[in-house]
C-alpha cells in the first residue's frame, strides 16, 4: 500500500478523530508523503515521532496499535502475564496522558492488570515501579529530550529494562500482524485498572537514597535546579532538601509546560538550556545548576568557577561522579572484587580508566542504556556486582534498582560529590582537572547532522553505505582498525586480520585512531540525524581541543563530500 492509499484510508475512516482529520485534509503531496510513507520503527529510545495524523507520526491510532502488538507479545512470554500486569506513566508533553490512558484501556480489554500512575512521572522512576510490582512489563509515554512537536513510547520487560532487540524485533511483527487499527478494542475494564502514585514514590525514594556513601558532609553551598517543565519536579527538590541541601528550584520551569515556553530547548545537552538557570543562579550566588530534561532519565549541570558557570559533558560528569563512588567505596572498604563498570562504544574513555586503576571490570555495549539495563539484570544471575553504568548523553545509573538511567540519583551522587570537594575548598572543575592531571587530558566531541524526511534517510544511508565500503584516509591521523558493528566484523589495518566483534547487530562503524583517539557514525535511533562522535586525548586540554578540531575537520570533509 503507498502513501496516498494509507491517506485515504485514514480518510474514509468515520471515527477519525476531528483534529486529525482536520490535518489530513489541510496536508498537501508532500506532507502525506512524509506521514504515511514509512511507519514509525522502534529505535533505541523505542517509538518517537512527530505528533499528527499518519503512520509516520504519534498519534492515538498508532499508540493503540503499539500496545496492542505489545500486549500480545507478552501473553506468549507468560501464561500469567495478565496477572503480573503492565505499569504505565507519562511526562509531561502534549497527549501523553491520553496515550497512557489509551494503552491502560487496550491492555485491560486483553485482561491484563494495570497499574497506571495517577499524573505524570519520571521514566527511572516506571522501571522501577515494573520491578516494585513485579509486571511482566512497563510503558513510558515519554520523547525524552526531544521538541515540543514530539512524543515517544517506550516498552520494558520485566526486569524494567528497556527491551533489546530481539525482544523488540518479535513486538514489531506482532504490530505488523494488525491491520485495522482503527477499531482495537478498548474496553471499560476498568476494574483492571489500579491507580498508583504514593506509595510507589516513596519505595522508589527510599531505595535512591540508599547511594548515599557520606550522608555528613558539609552542604554549605546553594543549588539551583530546573526540570526544564518535565517530570524532574516530582522529586528533584524535596529529595535535595530532605537529605540537607540549600536547593533553589527555578519556579518559571517548575510548571507542567507542553509547549516548553520557558525554556529555550528542553535538551540539557544544549548550553541554551540553562540561560534562565544560570541568569537565576548568578542573582542567588548558586555554585550549582542542576537541569533534568523532561523525563527526568538525564541531568545537566553547570558549575561556578572562577567567577563563570562552565558547562560539563555527560562525559564529564559520569568521570566526576565514577572517580567519587570508586574512591569512597576503596577508602569505606565496600568496593567489591567483582565489580563491574558499564559503557557504550560512543563514550568517553577516561571512566574506563578510572574503572581499571580500582581494578573493575569493565565492558562496552552498544548506544542505548537498554544494553546496560540488561548488563544489569546478568549481574543477578552471579556474574559479578553492578557499580555504576553511563553513556554519554548525560545519563548514568548508580543503584540497579533501577535499569534505566536514573537522574534523580545522579543528582544525588553528583551533589555528594560537589560536598566532599566543597570541604577540600575545590568546586567540581577543580575536581575534574585533577583528574585529568592523573589521567591524561581527555575531549570528547559530537556533530549532529539533521537530514529531514525521505531524502535525508536515503542520504544518511549513503553516508554510511560509503564507510562501510571505502578504506578512508585522514589528514594527521593513522587508522588502527575499524568496527562495523552491522556487519560483526572488526578489521585491523595494522595486521590487515579481521575478526568477528561481540555486539548484537546495529547500524554502527568505530574507526580507531593513533593515540587513544577514535570516531564513530551512527544514524540516531529516535531523530532524523546522523552522529558523528568523536574522542582525543592530548597532553593538556589545549592539545586535546585543537586534536578534537582537526579529527572532526577531517572526518566532516568526507562526510560533507558525500552527495
Amino acid at each position: 500500500m503507498n502513501y496516498l492509499e494509507k491517506a485515504e484510508l485514514w480518510k474514509n475512516n468515520k471515527n477519525l478523530e476531528s483534529n486529525l482529520r482536520k490535518e489530513l485534509e489541510a496536508m498537501n503531496d508532500a506532507q502525506l508523503q512524509e506521514a504515511f510513507t514509512n511507519d514509525l520503527e522502534f529505535g533505541t529510545g523505542g517509538l518517537r515521532g512527530i505528533l499528527g495524523a499518519g503512520t509516520n507520526r504519534m498519534n492515538i491510532y498508532i499508540v493503540a496499535k503499539a500496545t496492542l502488538g505489545f500486549g500480545r507479545y507478552l501473553l506468549k512470554q507468560s501464561p500469567v502475564a495478565c496477572a503480573k500486569g503492565v505499569a504505565i506513566s507519562h511526562d509531561n508533553r502534549h497527549q501523553s496522558k491520553e496515550f497512557a490512558r489509551i494503552s491502560a484501556e487496550v491492555l485491560s480489554s486483553l485482561g491484563f492488570r494495570v497499574f497506571l500512575f495517577e499524573d505524570l512521572r519520571p521514566t527511572p522512576e516506571l522501571s522501577f515501579a515494573v520491578r516494585y510490582f513485579h509486571c511482566i512489563g512497563g510503558i513510558m509515554i515519554t520523547a525524552s529530550h526531544n521538541p515540543k512537536e514530539y512524543n515517544g513510547y517506550k516498552i520494558y520487560d520485566e526486569t524494567g529494562c528497556q527491551l533489546v532487540p530481539k525482544a523488540a524485533d518479535k513486538v514489531i511483527e506482532e504490530i505488523n500482524k494488525i491491520d485495522d487499527y482503527f477499531n482495537i478494542e478498548t474496553s471499560k475494564n476498568h476494574e483492571l485498572i489500579q491507580y498508583i502514585g504514593k506509595s510507589v514514590d516513596e519505595a522508589y525514594i527510599k531505595e535512591v537514597k540508599k547511594i548515599i556513601l557520606r550522608p555528613n558532609l558539609n552542604k554549605n553551598f546553594k543549588l539551583v535546579y530546573t526540570p526544564l517543565h518535565g517530570t524532574g519536579q516530582v522529586f528533584a527538590p524535596e529529595v535535595l532538601k530532605s537529605v540537607g541541601y540549600d536547593v533553589y528550584p527555578l519556579a518559571c520551569q517548575m510548571t507542567n509546560d507542553p509547549d516548553f515556553s520557558g525554556v529555550k530547548t528542553s535538551n540539557p545537552e544544549n548550553k541554551e538550556a540553562y540561560d534562565e538557570a544560570i541568569e537565576y543562579a548568578k542573582q542567588i550566588g548558586a555554585n550549582i545548576v542542576l537541569a533534568t530534561d523532561p523525563d527526568a532519565d538525564r541531568l545537566g549541570i553547570a558549575v561556578l568557577h572562577n567567577g563563570e558557570y562552565v558547562l560539563f559533558t555527560g562525559n564529564q560528569t559520569a568521570a566526576l561522579i565514577l572517580d567519587y563512588i570508586l574512591k569512597t567505596r576503596k577508602e569505606l572498604n565496600t568496593l567489591p572484587k567483582d565489580g563491574y563498570v558499564f559503557t557504550t562504544n560512543v563514550s568517553s574513555t577516561l571512566p574506563i580508566a578510572i574503572a581499571k586503576k580500582y581494578n573493575m571490570n569493565v565492558e562496552i555495549t552498544l548506544t542505548g542504556f537498554k544494553f546496560i539495563g540488561e548488563k544489569a539484570h546478568e549481574m543477578e544471575a552471579g556474574k559479578g556486582t553492578y557499580v555504576f553504568g553511563f553513556e554519554e548523553s548525560y545519563g548514568c545509573l548508580i543503584s540497579d534498582c533501577v535499569r534505566d538511567k536514573d537522574s534523580i540519583q545522579a543528582i544525588l551522587m553528583l551533589c555528594e560529590t560537589a560536598a566532599y570537594y566543597n570541604e577540600k575548598g575545590m568546586d567540581l572543575v577543580d575536581a575534574l582537572n585533577e583528574i585529568y592531571k592523573e589521567y591524561g587530558y581527555y575531549k570528547e566531541g559530537i556533530t549532529n547532522i539533521s537530514l529531514q524526511g525521505l531524502e535525508g534517510a536515503k542520504k544518511i544511508q549513503r553516508i554510511m553505505d560509503f564507510f562501510r565500503t571505502t578504506e578512508i584516509a585522514l589528514k594527521g591521523f593513522k587508522i588502527l582498525a575499524k568496527d562495523d558493528v552491522k556487519l560483526g566484523i572488526k578489521h585491523d589495518y595494522v595486521t590487515d586480520k579481521s575478526s568477528k566483534i561481540n555486539l548484537p547487530s546495529s547500524n554502527v562503524i568505530k574507526y580507531y585512531l593513533n593515540d587513544n583517539m577514535w570516531f564513530v557514525l551512527r544514524p540516531s535511533g529516535t531523530e532524523p540525524k546522523l552522529k558523528v562522535y568523536y574522542g582525543v586525548k592530548g597532553t593538556s586540554l589545549e592539545d586535546a581541543q585543537n586534536r578534537l578540531d582537526e579529527l572532526s575537520k577531517e572526518v566532516l570533509s568526507i562526510v560533507n563530500m558525500i552527495k
